[in-house]
C-alpha cells in the first residue's frame, strides 16, 4: 500500500501545532525539521550553546505521512485554523511506495572506505578489508555514521595526527565515531561528552560493540583535566561560544580539529579562537572545512 508524504513550511510559531492537528486529523506520521538545514542559516537546537531560545526553527518545515486515500486540501484545510494558522499554507507532496523499509535502510548505508586502512561498516555488513581497521557503527539516534563530509574531515585528520597512549576529548560526540576511531588508532585515555543523553548512551553501546575503552558524559558536567587531542564536530555557532571553554581542555602543545563547519564560515571561527589558539584549515570536502591548530606550550 502506498502513502503520501507531504511537506508544508512555516514558523516555529505555529510548527508544532501543524504537525500536532495533523496527528489529531488522522496522519501517520509528522515531524519538524529546520527548512534551512545544511545552508549557512542552519540554526542549533537542544540547548547547545549558541542557540535560539524559543524551541523550532523560524523557516520550519513540517513532513506528514498520509494513508494513500486521504486528501491533503482537506486535511490542511482542517488543520490550519486548529494550528492557528489564517490562511492555508502551500505544500509538495510526494507518493510514496510500499517497500521492505528494513531492507530499504540498510541498502542506504554501505561500508565507508576512510583511508587505506580505515572502514566505517554497518553490522549487517561483511569488513570488506579484515585487515584493515573496523569500525562497527550503524544509523541511529545519533549523529556521526561516517557518511557526512564533517565526520570523514575529522577522522581523516584523526588517522594523521593520533599516536599510541594519547589521551583525547571528543566534545560533542554524538554516536561517539571519532572517540571509538581513536581508541581503535591507538589513543589511551578517551572522553566522549555531549548534551544528549540520548547520545551518551548511544556512544557507549556502539564503543562496548566496537570492544574498544572509551568513557562517555553529559557535557553539562564539569569536564576535568586537559588532553593532548581535542576534537569538536558540532556547528558554527556552539563552537563559538564554546571557544574559551574547549581550549582550555588541550594542553599546552596540544592539538584541536574543529568541523561542522562551513567554508565561508571558517575565517570567523578562526577569528574567535584565535585569543585562545591558531587555527588554519586543515582540509576541505564539499563546501565543508575541518580547522586544526597547536596550542602553544606554556
Amino acid at each position: 500500500m502506498p502513502w503520501i508524504a507531504i511537506t508544508i513550511e512555516t514558523d516555529c510559531q505555529h510548527a508544532e501545532a501543524l504537525a500536532d492537528a495533523l496527528l489529531e486529523q488522522g496522519a501517520l506520521s509528522a515531524s519538524i525539521e529546520d527548512a534551512d538545514a545544511g545552508t549557512p542559516a542552519e540554526t542549533p537546537q537542544f540547548g547547545e550553546p549558541g542557540s535560539v531560545t524559543t524551541p523550532g526553527w523560524t523557516r520550519s518545515r513540517v513532513v506528514a505521512l498520509l494513508e494513500e486515500a486521504a486528501d491533503p486540501d482537506i486535511l490542511l484545510t482542517i488543520c490550519a485554523p486548529l494550528a492557528g494558522l489564517a490562511t492555508l499554507p502551500t505544500y509538495t507532496s510526494e507518493v510514496i511506495a510500499e517497500q521492505n523499509w528494513v531492507q530499504l535502510t540498510q541498502a542506504q548505508f554501505e561500508p565507508i572506505q576512510v583511508s587505506d586502512r580505515l572502514w566505517i561498516v554497518p553490522s549487517w555488513h561483511e569488513a570488506p578489508d579484515p585487515e584493515a581497521i573496523v569500525l562497527v557503527l550503524d544509523p541511529g539516534m545519533a549523529f556521526g555514521t561516517g557518511s557526512h563530509p564533517t565526520t570523514r574531515l575529522c577522522l581523516e585528520w584523526l588517522e594523521r595526527s593520533v599516536t599510541p597512549n594519547v589521551s583525547l576529548l571528543d566534545y560533542g560526540c554524538g554516536s561517539g565515531i571519532l572517540a571509538i576511531a581513536a581508541a581503535r588508532l591507538g589513543a589511551g585515555n578517551v572522553l566522549g561528552v555531549d548534551i544528549d543523553p540520548q547520545a551518551v548512551s548511544a556512544a557507549a553501546d556502539n564503543a562496548e560493540r566496537n570492544q574498544v575503552s572509551a568513557r562517555f558524559e553529559d557535557s553539562t558536567k564539569d569536564i576535568l583535566g586537559q588532553f593532548d587531542i581535542v576534537v569538536a564536530n558540532i556547528l558554527s555557532n556552539p563552537l563559538k561560544a564554546l571557544a574559551p571553554a574547549i581550549c582550555s581542555h588541550v594542553r599546552p602543545g596540544g592539538k584541536l580539529a574543529l568541523s561542522g563547519i562551513l567554508a565561508e564560515q571558517a575565517e570567523e571561527l578562526i577569528e574567535a579562537y584565535a585569543p585562545y589558539l591558531a587555527l588554519s584549515v586543515a582540509d576541505t570536502r564539499d563546501g565543508w572545512v575541518c580547522l586544526a591548530g597547536t596550542k602553544d606550550s606554556a
